[in-house]
């Protein structure tokens, strides 16, 4: 059954879920799930104002807005869903975790297929943003507050605004590697300071090279 799937899927992310009748009766993102598995098969079956009907009251109810359209596959789980919102043809496949304030949106009034597609154990950090079509691949993960306007490739960890790549993390292994260094201010400002303390230290070194005039040849006032 999807929903005892979706129960353990909770239990086993969020360690503050102790037991099922807990997730059941105080877990907004588990209720907003139940709910848009109900709105789903209404939209399917063309029944798409009672759908909507009832997403609107879902979102009245969690604070999370997943439109009837949007597929989502097994055991996803919305932790502190407040804010998070999922676009119509928005797909979401298996073991998925969004945290508060993630948006699957799209990027204008465009039809067709308009928003992401999330594979399969995908987390997405708090307040990202992935708008339009693109696709997130298995097993990425994207950090709290990046906007990701293009698609990242599997096992990649996505970070800032607009995201890039920043690791890439082996399935088999689990080992990460770096695929691009992260900006360092502090770094940077004291290689900035490293630099110029040498070329100081080079002026220095070429004035003491130069030869000290004699007094006798020193220009005197008429």
């Amino acid at each position: 059954m999807p929903w005892s799937d979706d129960i353990r899927a909770i239990r086993e992310r969020d360690p503050a879920a102790r037991t099922d009748l807990e997730v059941v009766l105080t877990y907004p993102g588990f209720h907003a799930l139940v709910l848009h598995r109900v709105a789903h098969r209404l939209h399917r079956r063309d029944r798409r104002l009672l759908a909507r009907l009832l997403s609107h009251t879902t979102r009245f109810l969690t604070g999370i807005e997943i439109h009837p359209g949007a597929t989502i596959g097994r055991r996803f789980f919305i932790d502190h869903g407040m804010g998070v919102v999922i676009g119509e043809t928005t797909q979401i496949g298996d073991d998925v975790t969004l945290y508060q304030g993630v948006t699957l949106g799209g990027t204008g009034k465009q039809r067709g297929k308009r928003h992401p597609t999330i594979g399969d154990g995908v987390v997405v950090g708090v307040g990202a943003k992935i708008l339009g079509a693109v696709t997130v691949g298995e097993g990425a993960k994207i950090g709290g507050g990046a906007v990701v306007l293009r698609d990242v490739p599997a096992h990649t960890t996505a970070v800032g605004v607009p995201a890039r790549s920043v690791a890439w993390t082996d399935p088999h292994s689990g080992a990460t590697s770096r695929v691009e260094l992260l900006p360092d201010p502090q770094r940077d400002a004291i290689m900035s300071l490293a630099q110029r303390v040498e070329e100081l230290e080079e002026q220095v070194r070429s004035l003491r090279a130069r030869p000290t005039p004699d007094r006798n040849e020193l220009p005197t006032c008429p």
